[in-house]
């Protein structure tokens, strides 16, 4: 009731009042009246409303203004953090240099304000949301404070006065209550209501949370304040449960505990009561992993007592009794959750409502505060594994995770505080089990092995919690505070942990089990190997790669021993589940090994960096045996799916085989497994394993000396790529380095050498390709200074070049001429390659390098490449070079390879010698002398006496038995043998010998090799030799099934060594007899031979051998004197036969190929002349038409689609192949040369008012205002804006061809980038766009002969025929397809611009209004191609516009149709250009409109509209006289225009010198005396030089002088004279001589013949030309009156008509800064001028500056974006954007659109796209200038290739 009386008073007074009531020392009546106030105003029954905010605020701050409270608490600031928060999209940076965690980052403005030049930074937009560390020391290295946050600010802040909060710690606790039960009222579970109405409840929160945000935003002590309260335990009890009397709180918290239940979480006092989580701690040891899902959740761990403490000891001896099953800690302490403060509550809603981003900006916001940061962090610890549960559930996982991961990277990315909740609150533990548990839930039984018994169970790649990586949040967290070394450290000590993480781990192992179709093609190809993929990276090898990183030294080497011990025990455990012996299961494979590769990883860290003993590490031979199996099964499946054996499962097994070795992959995965079999190579039996690799790859029937076999397993198109396969894995496994004693730097050069030789490349895509350590902490991080020392040590950069052809070339990076010489290696390359093409590409590069040194032309084999030496520890390596299995397999291969056997090839021959060389580059080194023979070992398989390969190599192997099949033709000739022998027995030595040979024959089974080696080592290690596994007979498996013809033995003769069969092969090789002279060996030098083919190869592996060992050299001498030529191969074999064919069809078909190739060559040349010149305007001079003709011939076009040459002809006309556009270029000229800049801040602008479309705009509708219409529409040009031109690529065709050209087009259904039915097409020769045919006139081109004779007429007989001329009418041409095809032309132009661009009349529609568009479309073409020839004629004739020029035939088009409209001979503008004519000035009524003053019109315009009017062709004598007389007017509007600028006393100077001047001879030709006359006549009319005196002396502060005076007549006349110039040329064909700037003027009147007898050429006067045919006087005067007479009626405003400039400087796009950033800051917070709102996408024409929305639905009108429309509005369909968010310029033209690429590169010369790497970009003005210079020739279309529609949605 006192509450009552209280709220009706003003809240100001009320909250002093109370204020002053509380701060007394007997403070309860305050108390209480608060209270009841509070009761009232926040009553939550009455739901949110804004009053009881509005209270908040007066009674926190206590009778002042609340603005005002503010900023007294904000001057009690003491906080050193910037610690701003933002969300998703916000625009940060991320300073490397600077950062200690990996995860730092920074806003904009503590980036801004902090000096962090030449650091390794980028800007990025953020995924989830974070906060800036700016003052974090923590995080970041204090260096990079910025100016704000470097002063600890904290130490000399005042201390808080006590009653300035005192209000707030009052009424804040009451506040914040109110929003807790608000949110627990709210809260419904989802299985009874649809989830919307979550966010109801959040929406109406959303002010108090506002409300809330904005305290914290008051600094320090605000913030102080709010974490007392938030924290305080006493204030929660009173207020949280509700006092006995409040039934609505009762109720409320009631609510509250339900929602507990619901979520399976129990508040502690249920749990004593013994409920339902007691039953849990009793699960069964054996039960298995399903039957614990329930029992996970997260621990609580503040609050335990001392008995739960024990029980969780116990729990730990609890999991090691429970096998892969041990899926909990301890369940009574997993399902508790106790709320003890708001905080914890608050968060815990939080979680319920699924992160609202409101709430999460909240309480990030409050972080600084350090109090509150580790409190907060516990709260979240505790409530770890019910977030996971929550998120599980979510159907928005996506943005919940990533609100999650916003939270948590502030906590765990500080060391200290991860520490501290790791000690305090089991943060492992929780994470570990929480993991567990998610993955849990996911488990399917696996089938690898033994599909029946199989007992181990792996994660199911189809699921939603893998499919959609949900797992991400939780594992980025793991891998977060891994990165913690005090962290990781506790991890590697709690051994329990670490068995966890193995069973984790073995969830993985053996995933996504691919198995082999045989039979038909899979029907659905299912996609779950991104999933599993990215599994293994995420979840299994970072966390891996984290670990590694803390044990570099030797003391960690107990945890290494420990990871080991249990990778092995956990190996043994996963073997035994999947019921695996011996053999893999056929058809079967799984890339996902993680057991596999954290051993490997493990050992290899353990013997680089910590000095560990590599066999201390291993286990026994038969489990290496084991572990040797799966990564060996993955490397012979990738020969498999790459001889495309796995076809028939579809693309998806070719992904993962490429994924596998994919650069972000590699390192995890390839890179392991190849070093686990290199270590599972070095310490087993060489020929054990040697016999394992050719049997996984299932090539063992290959390896026979016989010429024909049967392979039970492949087909025989597959057996040489598999072949292939198992050499080059041979050859990979025994030279690969990274392992076994390469350091660092070396790895890091290697991989950049062998990405550069594939390929040149950007900086960012090498970064990109090089795999680093994928933990971020590791060191090697990309850009760190040894990456940028390497990169400049193997490559150049290749500056960005635009090519003509349009595509844009990035800055690249290529390799040194050294790199190719000595460090490309082949072998890297075909381990890093993901496509094949690639190792081809880099064979193709090394060749044409070889080439352009010099130092071999052919086809080089891949270079041999020296290795650095291997690491003690891997000695053993080198055994599998040197066992006899090997040797036998070399000297089969160069057998078969000798004899031409079928699926040898020149790879195999390569591979082969590879690992001869590496044999004899890699001694074992206890080898003794190796000269006296060995004792051969007693074995009937002998083949070689010893292991060492030296000795071998010279060791002749004379019989071999084989098995054949009966129909080979060894079987063959062995009969004829046996024919002979039936003749009279020969010596009995003979037969003996023979005899002897089968005894000594050697034997090759590879299989039974394998399995008496297994056996012998099972027994070796003598396992209970019983129950080793019996190998299953090898017969049964390697017999092919009945069918084929029996297999016989036979015996062959081979009497051969290794060297001698290289021997051959060289002499084979070369096709020379003798190829190796015994003089060679003497003079050899194996440092010549590093580059070759395979020639080279062999010589130099035959010196090695030679030079390190005497006997083999004598054996070589041998050999070589003894050559003799190789046993012809049999001439019945087909294949033989066969290949010869092949390769004569191939020398022909090659001759074939060059031949159409030359011929193609030399049309695609003349081709190339005609047509291609774009780019380039130096090409030769102009093509005269006509000029190869007799001068009155025809001219012959040719149809490039049907291919006849032949005239147009009125019925069968021919046409141009023509582009017509719109265009507003030459309207955005303006006057001044320097280009308008990019506003890049508030105070710049740009004003459109000064361009050419503007002026002339204003200058039409100000005619149009005084004068009569339609003598306004023949006194000025429209089309500046919106004009149509047109561009040819000078193709011609017949005009009813291109009609079923077109038709043919419409049918074709495939996708054109063009729309057939707006009529566009592509030329059917140069395939140049277009979308219109122009008719060519028929007869002749040029006009010649006749109408070229210089005439000798007087000037006044040219007037009269001119006139003459002009009167006759236009006869309508005959009806005929020439004259359709010119209207449809016609109706084409008409239909390229818009309808406001045509219509400038009074009434439209009218011929006037016509009349003016088509004589505007001649004069736009004229004046782009002045434009496009730099803005004068200077360069003359040599110009690609001029060549392919179609204004020829587009003047008579126009021609035709506008004679139609004849000019009435009563306003017939010649006559008052020619004659007097006073007597008709009488005749205006007063209602009618005056003519348009002759000294208003635009002289151009007047030429044109005379040209076009008069009968065509028009003679060059007439054409001359038209120009002369419109010369003079131009002359006089030039005079007019001056005196304009003059002052007064000046002009009166002026005056007076013309006076004096004027009855001098040939006054009429000096200027002086004809400036005087119209300043004298021009005075009469009052306003002309009043109105602008003030301006006038603004203008000229500089005196005139008579130079002055000539040059800007002849400056005002250029325009003119060029347009004629021009015309003149087109029409008739007179060439443009070139000339200097200086002497434009008198060159261009010479042309025009105006200059008459007086030329000199230097100073030429201006007024020498003039040649009038009527006193000069007389009808300047005339003209003159015209503008007197206006001076007295309304139109005499229009006087200011007068002043004009015809100059325009060339059209320029907008200068942009030189720094990208500029642009980026000012434009991407921007609001849009239109709607108001900041756009998602915000683009800036970079014609005319406007700022625009890309694809915003705010600014569509009728359904048309707002880019496309200012494409219509601004470049009349031609927009060019840059994208502010993209840094890409995008072109839209028409309805098409397309990338144009980017202005803006980075430091290596590249574009960043979408700003995804956020690095510093630069302006390349190469660049801008070739899309200005695509902008003003018009070549967009047919430069960029990729155009696509936009249907107005742009």
């Amino acid at each position: 009731m006192m509450a009552a009386s209280l709220l009706r008073r003003d809240k100001k007074s009320t909250a002093a009042h109370l204020k002053a009531d509380l701060k007394r020392t007997d403070n309860s009546s305050g108390l209480r009246q608060l209270q009841e106030l509070l009761d009232s105003v926040l009553n939550p029954e009455r739901g949110s409303d804004p009053e009881a905010l509005e209270w908040c605020k007066w009674l926190l701050a206590g009778g002042d203004g609340f603005d005002e409270f503010c900023r007294t608490v904000r001057s009690y600031d003491n906080a050193t953090l910037c610690g701003l928060v933002w969300t998703a999209n916000f625009v940060a940076y991320r300073c490397r240099t600077c950062g200690i965690s990996p995860c730092m980052s920074l806003c904009a403005e503590c980036f801004n304000n902090g000096d962090h030049t030449g650091h390794d930074f980028n800007m990025f937009r953020s995924q989830a949301g974070g906060a800036c560390d700016c003052g974090d020391g923590n995080v970041m290295r204090e260096s990079g404070f910025c100016s704000r946050h470097r002063l600890k600010t904290g130490e000399n802040v005042p201390s808080v006065p006590r009653d300035l909060l005192l209000m707030s710690e009052m009424v804040l606790p009451r506040f914040i209550i109110t929003i807790i039960q608000y949110l627990r009222d709210g809260y419904t579970e989802p299985e009874s209501a649809a989830d919307r109405d979550l966010q109801k409840v959040l929406q109406q929160l959303e002010p108090h949370i506002s409300f809330l945000e904005e305290l914290t935003k008051m600094g320090g002590a605000m913030r102080t304040v709010l974490t007392k309260i938030l924290t305080n335990q006493q204030t929660f009890k009173e207020l949280s449960m509700g006092q006995e009397e409040n039934v609505y709180a009762k109720r409320n918290y009631e609510k509250y505990l339900s929602a507990l239940k619901s979520s399976g979480l129990v508040s502690v006092e249920e749990k004593g009561a013994g409920g339902a989580g007691a039953g849990a701690t009793d699960t069964p040891a054996g039960a298995g992993a399903l039957s614990l899902l329930g029992a996970t959740a997260a621990a609580s761990l503040e609050d335990s007592s001392k008995e739960e403490d024990q029980d969780g000891l116990q729990g730990v001896g609890q999991r090691k009794r429970v096998k892969l099953s041990s899926s909990t800690k301890d369940p009574s302490i997993m399902d508790t959750l106790k709320h003890k403060c708001f905080l914890e509550e608050l968060l815990f809603w939080t979680i319920k409502y699924e992160f609202p981003q409101k709430m999460v900006t909240f309480l990030l916001n409050m972080l600084p505060d350090q109090d509150y940061k580790i409190t907060f962090t516990k709260t979240f610890v505790q409530h770890y594994a019910f977030i996971m549960k929550t998120l599980m559930k979510s159907h928005e996982s996506d943005t919940m995770s990533n609100r999650i991961v916003h939270i948590s990277v502030q906590l765990f990315s500080n060391e200290e505080l991860a520490r501290h909740v790791t000690e305090e609150c089991q943060l492992l533990d929780i994470m570990v089990t929480v993991l567990l548990y998610m993955m849990e839930s996911c488990l399917i039984k696996s089938e690898l092995q033994d599909e029946e018994n199989n007992r181990h169970v792996v994660v199911n790649c189809g699921e939603a919690l893998l499919k959609n990586n949900t797992y991400w949040p939780l594992v980025s967290d793991f891998i977060n505070i891994l990165s913690h070394q005090s962290v990781a450290k506790r991890f590697l000590e709690d051994h329990s942990l670490l068995l966890l993480w193995m069973s984790f781990v073995s969830f993985f192992q053996g995933m996504n089990l691919n198995k082999r179709e045989l039979n038909e093609h899979v029907e659905f190809e299912s996609q779950t190997y991104y999933a599993a993929f990215a599994a293994e990276l995420e979840a299994c090898a970072q966390p891996m790669w984290g670990l590694l990183t803390h044990c570099k030294v030797k003391e960690t080497q107990e945890y290494t021993k420990t990871v080991v011990r249990y990778c092995l025990e956990t190996l043994q455990m996963w073997f035994d589940a999947i019921g695996f012996v011996d053999e893999p299961a056929l058809n079967q494979l799984t890339f996902h090994l993680p057991l596999h590769r954290y051993y490997a990883m493990f050992l290899s860290k353990g013997v680089k960096c910590q000095g560990l003993d590599l066999d201390s590490l291993l286990p026994d031979q038969e489990m290496l045996m084991k572990i040797m199996v799966h990564p060996l099964q993955i490397q012979a499946s990738l020969s498999e799916i790459h001889s495309n054996m796995w076809v028939r499962n579809g693309l998806q097994i070719k992904g993962q085989a490429m994924t596998y070795v994919q650069s972000h992959f590699c390192n995890s995965m390839i890179d392991p497994d190849i070093y686990l079999l290199q270590v599972c190579a070095s310490r087993l039996d060489p020929d054990y394993f040697i016999s394992s690799v050719f049997e996984r790859f299932k090539v063992v029937d290959l390896l026979t000396m016989a010429s024909q076999h049967q392979n039970a397993v492949l087909d025989s198109e597959q057996e040489r790529p598999m072949l292939e396969g198992a050499l080059t894995f041979l050859v990979i496994l025994s030279s690969l380095r990274i392992h076994l004693g390469m350091s660092d730097d070396e790895i890091l050069r290697a991989e950049m050498v062998s990405q550069l030789c594939m390929n040149d490349r950007t900086h960012s895509s090498l970064l990109d390709l090089i795999p680093e350590n994928p933990n971020p902490k590791s060191g090697v991080v990309p850009g760190s200074c040894s990456f940028e020392e390497m990169l400049s040590a193997v490559a150049d950069f290749k500056a960005p070049v635009f090519e003509p052809g349009g595509s844009m070339q990035q800055g690249m990076y290529t390799p040194k001429a050294e790199v190719w010489e000595k460090e490309f290696d082949p072998i890297m390359v075909i381990l890093r390659t993901v496509y094949r093409r690639d190792v081809q590409s880099a064979m193709d590069r090394y060749a044409a390098f070889l080439k352009q040194s010099g130092v071999h032309t052919g086809n080089p084999w891949p270079p041999y490449k020296e290795r650095t030496p291997l690491h003690p520890c891997y000695r053993g390596l080198v055994r599998l070079l040197h066992c006899k299995t090997l040797h036998i397999v070399i000297f089969t291969l160069l057998y078969k390879i000798w004899m031409d056997h079928q699926n040898m090839s020149e790879h195999v021959l390569c591979m082969v010698l590879y690992l001869i060389e590496l044999g004899l580059d890699n001694q074992v080194q206890d080898d003794k002398v190796e000269e006296e023979p060995c004792i051969e070992e007693h074995c009937h398989d002998s083949w070689f006496p010893g292991t060492s390969l030296l000795s071998n190599l010279h060791h002749v192997i004379n019989f071999v038995r084989v098995r054949v099949p009966e129909t080979a033709p060894e079987v063959e000739r062995k009969r004829e043998r046996e024919r002979e022998r039936e003749t009279p027995p020969s010596t009995s030595s003979e037969s003996t010998t023979f005899g002897q040979n089968l005894r000594e024959a050697q034997v090759f089974s590879l299989v039974a090799e394998r399995r008496r080696k297994f056996q012998e080592i099972i027994n070796r290690s003598n396992h209970e030799a019983s129950q080793a596994v019996r190998p299953k007979s090898s017969s049964s498996r390697w017999l092919p099934p009945g069918s084929p013809p029996q297999l016989v033995t036979e015996i062959l003769e081979i009497r051969e060594s290794m060297l001698s069969l290289l021997v051959k092969l060289h002499q084979k090789l070369s096709a020379k007899q003798n190829s190796l002279s015994l003089s060679w060996l003497a003079e050899v030098d194996p440092a010549h031979h590093a580059h070759g083919d395979g020639l080279t190869a062999i010589e130099r592996i035959l010196a090695k051998a030679s030079a390190r060992s005497r006997h083999s050299k004598r054996c070589l001498q041998e050999i070589c004197g003894k050559v003799c030529p190789p046993i012809p191969p049999k001439k019945n074999s087909p294949g033989d036969k066969k290949s010869m064919d092949k390769e004569e069809r191939r020398q022909r078909a090659r001759e074939r190929q060059q031949k159409l190739l030359a011929e193609f060559a030399s049309r695609q040349k003349s081709f190339m002349e005609t047509a291609m010149d774009v780019e380039s305007p130096e090409t030769d001079a102009v093509m005269d038409m006509g000029s190869a003709e007799p001068l009155d011939s025809e001219v012959l076009y040719d149809c490039v689609i049907c291919g006849q040459s032949g005239p147009s002809t009125e019925d069968r006309p021919t046409g141009l192949v023509v582009l017509l556009q719109a265009s507003s270029v030459l309207g955005h000229r303006c006057r001044s040369d320097t280009p308008k800049r990019l506003p890049t801040t508030d105070e710049e602008h740009i004003y459109p008012e000064d361009t050419c479309g503007a002026t002339n705009d204003v200058r039409l509708s100000l005619m149009q205002r005084y004068f009569k219409d339609s003598s306004c529409l023949q006194s000025v040009s429209v089309g500046w804006d919106g004009g149509v031109y047109v561009q040819t690529c000078g193709h011609t065709l017949h005009i009813d061809c291109h009609k079923s050209y077109m038709e043919s087009l419409r049918n074709d259904q495939v996708l054109q980038g063009f729309s057939v039915d707006k009529g566009e097409f592509t030329c059917p020769l140069c395939r140049q766009f277009a979308n219109s045919v122009l008719p060519c006139r028929p007869g002749r081109g040029i006009e010649t002969g006749a109408w070229h004779m210089p005439s000798n007429k007087s000037m006044s007989t040219l007037v009269k025929e001119v006139e003459d001329l002009q009167e006759q009418l236009g006869i309508f041409p005959a009806e005929s397809n020439l004259s359709k095809e010119m209207e449809s032309v016609i109706k084409d132009i008409k239909n390229t611009t818009q309808k406001k661009y045509m219509d400038y009349g009074k009434n439209p529609g009218s011929p006037d209004n016509d009349f003016l568009f088509m004589y505007s479309v001649a004069r736009t073409n004229l004046e782009l191609e002045l434009v496009h020839r730099g803005g004068n004629l200077c360069s003359g004739g040599a110009s690609a516009a001029a060549k392919r020029s179609c204004l020829n035939q587009l003047f008579h088009v126009l021609a035709m149709h506008m004679r139609l409209y004849s000019i009435d001979s009563a306003y017939n503008p010649w006559t008052r250009l020619t004659q007097s004519t006073h007597s008709r000035e009488t005749e205006f009524c007063d209602d009618e409109r005056p003519e348009v003053p002759m000294l208003f019109r635009d002289v151009p315009s007047l030429l044109i509209i005379f040209i076009l009017t008069m009968p065509q062709p028009l003679r060059k004598e007439h054409f001359t006289c038209v120009v002369k007389v419109l010369y003079s007017l131009q002359y006089t509007q030039a005079l007019a225009a001056l005196s304009i600028r003059f002052s007064c006393e000046e002009r009166l100077a002026w005056s007076n010198t013309g006076a004096a001047k004027k009855n001098m001879p040939n006054s009429d030709k000096s200027w002086e005396s004809l400036l005087g006359h119209v300043i004298s006549e021009l005075t009469k009319a009052k306003d002309v030089y009043d109105t602008n005196s003030e301006e006038a002396l603004m203008l000229s502060s500089s005196v005139w002088s008579p130079q002055s005076i000539e040059f800007t007549l002849q400056q005002f006349c250029l325009p003119f004279l060029r347009l004629s110039c021009l015309l003149q040329h087109h029409l008739y064909g007179d060439s443009l001589p070139g000339c200097q700037v200086e002497e434009e003027f008198s060159l261009l009147t010479g042309c025009l013949n105006l200059a008459g007898s007086v030329q000199s050429s230097g100073s030429m006067s201006s007024a020498a030309c003039l040649e009038w045919n009527f006193n000069a006087f007389d009808l300047i005067n005339q003209w003159c009156s015209e503008v007197i007479a206006l001076s007295g009626s309304p139109s005499q405003q229009s006087v200011s008509l007068l002043v004009q400039d015809p100059q325009w400087a060339a059209p320029r796009l907008l200068h942009l800064p030189d720094n990208y950033n500029t642009i980026f800051q000012y434009y991407h917070r921007k609001s849009c001028t239109s709607c108001g709102k900041t756009p998602k996408d915000p683009a800036l024409c970079l014609v005319c500056g406007a700022f625009v929305c890309l694809k915003g639905h705010c600014c569509k009108q009728q359904g048309v974006c707002e880019c496309v429309l200012h494409s219509q509005h601004c470049g009349a369909a031609t927009g060019i954007f840059l994208l502010v968010n993209a840094s890409v310029i995008i072109i839209i033209r028409g309805h098409r659109f397309c990338l144009w690429g980017s202005v803006y590169l980075d430091a290596h010369g590249e574009e960043d796209r979408d700003l995804r790497r956020g690095k510093p970009l630069y302006l390349c003005e190469e660049r801008y200038r070739v899309l200005e210079q695509q902008w003003v020739s018009h070549t967009f279309d047919h430069i960029n290739k990729r155009w696509g529609p936009h249907y107005n949605g742009l």
